[in-house]
């Protein structure tokens, strides 16, 4: 199945409440798929397509502050529109879950390809110091693995999480095991597992009240180094990423998402010419594996970051490398995919 439809199977057997989203390319198959497959029906799950992604974002506030477990999924400038109600729900520590299937920009762009909203997932994309957990799949078995992990995540620290695909993943077909399917969350368990919920209160108990407002200055700034606190501990213990023949390699190709699918041939090209490549590819691009990537370069002759975009992580990977090996940037810009060819000619062109 593709990728978009991948994450509407899984959504439904991982336990998901509602979806709350909007028709755009390239992600319009996983609202396709959840209104053909009738959730309502069989786990009580609520499908519903909003007006615009601006009323779909505050359907997930209104949701995940009840404790449910929503999300909604649009493409890069739909993401956009979403930016208020996600710092809103970040400020307020209201757990969610967004799918980006990322296409070219800026502006209402292109409906190919792209990765060029790393900048908009990772710092955060509204106002306000606040970060997302972002995870980037490669695969249509990781679009419906993630969607689980992207909860599990979200309600364990309270906090957005987004999944960033893009048109590639998105429209791509391959084999995928599906999770079974798991019992939806009684009432009862939503109130035991979160009790900072919005849900009803009895016996003259006081409703919670979430909310990202506070206009004593003292006091939202003991609100924020509590979320830095926060962050600090999710970046200690969620940091994801694999690596691919490294061991003996004199150039490291740091790739995210469908690139790193690309860049696993070019490694396999540029072996086959006697250039010895590796790929490092973070999983995680917030918490980014900053640590992990300067270890893993360390001794290297250079690092390509290869990225379907102007170069956005390469800046997160210069960063964490620190002047210790050469850092270069590899990308194609306006929904054009590279060929796993070109990046082997950048290997040679800006690494010999």
């Amino acid at each position: 199945m593709k990728g978009n439809e991948a994450i509407a199977h899984a959504a439904i057997r991982c336990g998901a409440d509602g979806y709350f989203g909007y028709p755009i390319t390239p992600q319009s198959e996983v609202l396709e798929t959840l209104a053909k497959l009738k959730p309502w029906e069989t786990t009580g799950m609520v499908v519903l397509q909003a007006e615009s992604e601006v009323a779909s974002i505050n359907m997930i506030y209104g949701g995940a502050g009840a404790g449910k477990r929503v999300f909604t999924s649009s493409s890069s400038p739909g993401i956009a529109l979403m930016q208020e109600g996600i710092a809103y729900m970040a400020g307020a520590e209201i757990p969610g879950v967004f799918v980006n299937v990322q296409r070219g920009g800026p502006g209402l762009g292109t409906i190919q390809p792209s990765q060029s909203d790393y900048f908009q997932a990772t710092r955060g994309g509204g106002n306000g110091d606040y970060n997302v957990i972002v995870l980037a799949p490669n695969s249509v078995q990781e679009m419906a693995d993630f969607m689980d992990l992207a909860f599990t995540l979200a309600f364990r620290y309270r906090n957005p999480a987004m999944i960033l695909s893009d048109g590639v993943i998105g429209q791509m077909m391959e084999k995928v095991v599906l999770p079974e399917q798991k019992p939806r969350r009684t009432e009862e368990q939503i109130r035991q597992e979160c009790p900072w919920a919005t849900i009803g209160r009895t016996n003259g108990r006081k409703p919670n009240i979430l909310t990202s407002l506070e206009l004593k200055p003292e006091v939202m700034e003991v609100r924020n180094l509590h979320l830095q606190e926060k962050y600090k501990k999710i970046k200690e213990c969620e940091v994801r990423f694999e690596t691919e023949q490294l061991d003996d390699a004199d150039i490291m190709i740091v790739a995210f998402g469908s690139a790193a699918r690309i860049a696993e041939k070019a490694i396999e090209l540029a072996r086959a010419e006697g250039i010895k490549a590796g790929l490092f590819r973070p999983i995680t691009l917030w918490p980014f594996p900053e640590k992990e990537i300067a270890a893993a370069a360390h001794g290297k002759r250079g690092v390509l970051v290869t990225e379907i975009n102007a170069g956005q992580m390469v800046q997160d990977v210069r960063l964490a490398v620190n002047g210790d090996v050469p850092v270069e940037h590899f990308g194609r810009l306006g929904g054009i995919v590279p060929e796993p060819e070109e990046i082997v000619n950048a290997i040679k062109e800006k690494l010999a």
